[in-house]
């Protein structure tokens, strides 16, 4: 009876040993997987990017044509929902003014700089800023990541702009803040290689242009950029307000097109209680250059 009961014991401990040897090697195969928790954060915004923005890019504009290929008449504030007091400012517009103040550069801060027809540049300047160079105007942006309050001291064209990548169905990698989680995918549509080469379909009430030949293929994840502590300037060269107040928010997305070409679209959202009754919304397609062959800088200009 003493043998038979120390046998089951035995038989009992080595089975739980087993057992144990099992859960153990499935949750070391199921960590190697990417399973059993979240993966790690990459030790810089570089190193966790799920899409490559880096090279130079051309607008290609395909909607809202008369108003950023020219400077629109005075007055012509179409699709943008200002309120009466963003009216007044419209109506008092002089690029005079402007010059005679060493304000030429009102339309080209950062809620507008991306509507602006040109070429861009984005670089890593370090590991956690990403930097973006337009020849319109020759303004420089830096996307910061892991930052989110602005320092003290003057605003300016281009403001503080905090950074945060977002991949499909997970949480913001490289830096602090909320996310969406999953990537939706806008559209882009199709044009030539220079800003001022497409035509001009007609108004899009501001909201960009929809996509042709079908969806395009999403690449990982989006940008998310939200800037703020901004100079007040123009969401349009003719004198159509933005304030000193306006909170902007960026999406970039990238994708590819079947033929290789490779582009992203930039939806901006300007929201600014001082001058507009609700936020103004836009799409911004830029097709990728092989080099900057046709890179021209140009100062800012008033008109």
């Amino acid at each position: 009876m003493m043998r038979s009961r120390a046998r089951r014991t035995v038989v009992r401990t080595r089975w739980v040993a087993v057992v144990g040897l099992c859960l153990t090697a499935s949750a070391a195969i199921d960590a190697q997987r990417g399973r059993g928790g979240p993966p790690p954060i990459p030790p810089t915004a570089r190193a966790g990017a799920p899409i490559d923005l880096t090279g130079y890019w051309v607008s290609v504009v395909t909607e809202d044509w008369r108003y950023r290929m020219v400077t629109p008449p005075k007055g012509d504030f179409a699709s943008v929902p200002l309120n009466d007091e963003g009216r007044k400012v419209v109506d008092a517009w002089d690029p005079a003014k402007d010059v005679a103040s060493g304000n030429e550069c009102k339309a080209y801060g950062a809620a507008n700089i991306m509507r602006v027809p040109g070429r861009v540049h984005l670089t890593w300047q370090d590991d956690n800023t990403l930097k973006i160079e337009m020849d319109a105007g020759q303004q420089t942006r830096l996307l910061r990541f892991g930052e989110s309050q602005p320092p003290e001291g003057e605003a300016g064209w281009q403001g503080y702009s905090a950074a945060t990548w977002e991949v499909a169905g997970g949480p913001p990698r490289g830096g602090g803040g909320g996310g969406r989680g999953v990537i939706t995918t806008r559209g882009v549509a199709q044009g030539g290689d220079d800003p001022a080469a497409a035509g001009d379909p007609g108004p899009s009430g501001g909201r960009g242009a929809a996509g042709r030949g079908g969806p395009p293929t999403p690449q990982g994840g989006s940008l998310k950029v939200v800037t703020t502590h901004l100079k007040a300037g123009y969401l349009r060269k003719n004198g159509v307000p933005y304030s000193e107040g306006t909170v902007l928010t960026e999406y970039y997305d990238r994708h590819t097109e079947p033929n290789g070409d490779q582009w992203f679209t930039v939806t901006t959202i300007v929201d600014d209680p001082k001058y507009l009754q609700q936020p103004f919304i836009t799409s911004t397609h830029f097709k990728k250059e092989p080099d900057g062959a046709r890179w021209r800088p140009t100062p800012c200009t008033a008109s």
